[in-house]
């Protein structure tokens, strides 16, 4: 907590100063370009890979960077009223939706009951990928391809999921919103793009 509180300081006398004019410029408004959907692991900083700053990103982030499809609940939807506050409120132009390799939450995904009973919200909230885990072990036992393989396909489910919500996939067939699927690998820094197309992920290039 001590280095916490260090950085804190720093930011305040130092950080904040050297960019006082953009955070007053966004006191009272933000207008995000982009939604950026990722996983709360501590290893993936939307900020960092995308080199990016303050006002830009809207950033949604949870256990394996999962979209959930859209439907309208009694109980609390954290990431659906995200997305839905940031495209009908803020009318975002475009949608990443980011995963990275070696995901934890998809690796939970294949945790022993014994487990998962341990955590029974994050246990329901995979309950979300119990399809993709069925096709995955119809294919693979072993732990490090089913991960893999989980970690992609999480990506294109998600990428299915997110045309569910209202006026999404009218924007994005008429040009007016972007949606992109990227898999970061962490010991590398490699980011690869899923193409609708081919689909496949290539190597993002300049």
């Amino acid at each position: 907590m001590k280095d916490l509180i260090k950085g804190a300081i720093k930011f305040m006398q130092e950080d904040f100063k050297e960019h006082e004019e953009l955070f007053a410029s966004l006191k009272n408004k933000q207008n995000p370009h982009t939604l950026f959907i990722g996983c709360s692991d501590s290893r993936v900083i939307p900020h960092l890979i995308t080199n990016t700053g303050p006002g830009e990103l809207f950033v949604v982030r949870n256990i394996a960077n999962i979209i959930p499809p859209y439907r309208v609940g009694d109980d609390f939807l954290a990431s659906t009223s995200a997305i839905e506050y940031a495209l009908n409120s803020l009318h975002i132009k475009n949608i990443v939706v980011c995963g990275h390799s070696n995901c934890g939450g998809c690796s939970a995904l294949y945790y022993p009951k014994e487990e998962l009973d341990k955590m029974p919200n994050v246990k329901k909230w995979l309950t979300l990928l119990k399809d993709i885990k069925k096709d995955v072990l119809k294919f693979s036992k072993d732990p490090p391809m089913r991960s893999w393989l989980t970690e992609k396909l999480n990506l294109i489910n998600s990428l299915q999921n997110i045309l569910t919500y209202p006026n999404v996939l009218k924007s994005f067939e008429e040009g007016k919103l972007e949606i992109h699927a990227w898999y970061y690998i962490i010991e590398t820094g490699e980011i690869y793009e899923y193409n609708f197309k081919s689909k496949v992920f290539t190597l993002i290039q300049g």
